[in-house]
C-alpha cells in the first residue's frame, strides 16, 4: 500500500507518487458530505458550524447526511455518496469483511453508560441468564449488536441460545412497546426514551460488559486525495468536544432542537456522554481486533479481517 512520508508531502514528488499510486491526480474539492446520526458530538459540531467554519477559507461546503444507524451509514461512505462519517464499533468491522472502502481515521471515546440491554420493569427477565430463549431487539452489524454478544457471552449464554430480531431503533422501539422482543439493546438517545417512557430493567451497559471505542471514518480513496479536509475535520471536532463537555446543559438543549426528541430524555444522554477525539491507536487497534474475531468465531462475518489494514495516516505521522 502506498503510504505519504512526510518528505513527499512536502515537496513536488507528492503530486508524481499519488498519479503512481491512484492513477489520477485529485481533484480540487467543493463539496464535504458527512454522515451522521442525531446523536453526540456530531449533531454538536453541526450545530456549533465547527466544521464549516473550519473549511470555508479553503472553498468548501458542507453538507450533513443522516442516517439511523452506524450500518447504512458504512454502505454510503463504501460507495461513495458521503465522505466521511461516525459509527459505533460493530459497522465498520462488517464493512471491512465485506470489502467495503473505508478507513478509521479517528476514535471518540465509546458512550458506554448510553447504551444498555434493558427489559420493562414488569418482565420476569432478571438477569442477562434469563434471556436464554428470548427474543433480543437489536440492530444487526451496530455495536448494540456487538453489546448483546458479549454480554452474552460474559453470562455464558450462547449467542445461539437467543433469539435476535433485527430491527431499526424505531422498529425495535415498536417491537418493544407491544412486547413483540421481550428485551430491546439499543443507544442513546433511544435508550434514554425508553429510561423516561417505561422505567426499564437494565441488564448491562456497555461500560459495565466491555471496552469498546466510536469512530470517526472516511471512504478510503477520499481520506487518500483529500487527507487535509479530514485532518482540518478532526482539529475542529476536538474543538467542539472541548465546549461539549463544559456544557452539556446546552448540548442537550441543541440535541432536542436538532433532534426533537423530548429535552428530559437528551438531558440524561448528554449528561452521560464522552466528549473527546483522538488517534487510532495500538491499544484501540487490538481491542477492534478483538470483536472481529469474535464475530468471525460466531459466524457474524465472513471472513477474518485485520483491522490495522483499515486504519488510515495522516499525511506527515
Amino acid at each position: 500500500m502506498f503510504k505519504l512520508t512526510r518528505r513527499l508531502f512536502g515537496t513536488g514528488l507528492f503530486t508524481a507518487a499519488v498519479l503512481a499510486s491512484f492513477g489520477v491526480m485529485a481533484e480540487e474539492l467543493k463539496e464535504f458530505r458527512i454522515g451522521f446520526q442525531k446523536t453526540g458530538l456530531p449533531v454538536v459540531a453541526q450545530q456549533q458550524k465547527v466544521i464549516e467554519k473550519a473549511l470555508e477559507p479553503k472553498g468548501i461546503a458542507v453538507s450533513w447526511v443522516e442516517f439511523t444507524a452506524g450500518p447504512p451509514l458504512v454502505e454510503a461512505l463504501n460507495v461513495g455518496s458521503i465522505d466521511v462519517g461516525w459509527t459505533g464499533d460493530a459497522p465498520p468491522i462488517f464493512g471491512q469483511a465485506a470489502g467495503s472502502a473505508i478507513v478509521y481515521a479517528a476514535a471518540l471515546p465509546s458512550n458506554g453508560k448510553g447504551e444498555a440491554i434493558f427489559v420493562k420493569p414488569g418482565s420476569p427477565i432478571q438477569t442477562l441468564a434469563d434471556l436464554k430463549g428470548k427474543k433480543i431487539g437489536v440492530g444487526k452489524g451496530t455495536s448494540a449488536h456487538n453489546l448483546v454478544v458479549a454480554a452474552l457471552e460474559k453470562a455464558g449464554i450462547g449467542f445461539g441460545d437467543v433469539t435476535p430480531v433485527y430491527l431499526s431503533p424505531a422498529d425495535a422501539a415498536a417491537a418493544f412497546a407491544s412486547d413483540k422482543i421481550d428485551a430491546w439493546a439499543v443507544w442513546d438517545p433511544f435508550f434514554a426514551i425508553a429510561e423516561t417512557r417505561y422505567k426499564p430493567r437494565i441488564l448491562t451497559t456497555s461500560a459495565e460488559t466491555l471496552k469498546v471505542n466510536t469512530y470517526f471514518l472516511a471512504n478510503r480513496d477520499f481520506a487518500a486525495n483529500h487527507a487535509d479536509a479530514v485532518t482540518t475535520t478532526i482539529a475542529a471536532l476536538k474543538e467542539a468536544s472541548v465546549w461539549a463537555d463544559a456544557n452539556r446543559d446546552k448540548v442537550a438543549a441543541a440535541l432536542h432542537e436538532v433532534t426533537g426528541v423530548p429535552l428530559e430524555a437528551q438531558t440524561i444522554a448528554a449528561n452521560r456522554s464522552v466528549f473527546s477525539i483522538g488517534p487510532i491507536t495500538d491499544d484501540i487497534v487490538a481491542g477492534q481486533q478483538q470483536t472481529a474475531d469474535r464475530f468471525f468465531k460466531l459466524g457474524l462475518i465472513p471472513k477474518q479481517i485485520t483491522i490495522s489494514d483499515a486504519v488510515w495516516t495522516a499525511p506527515g505521522n
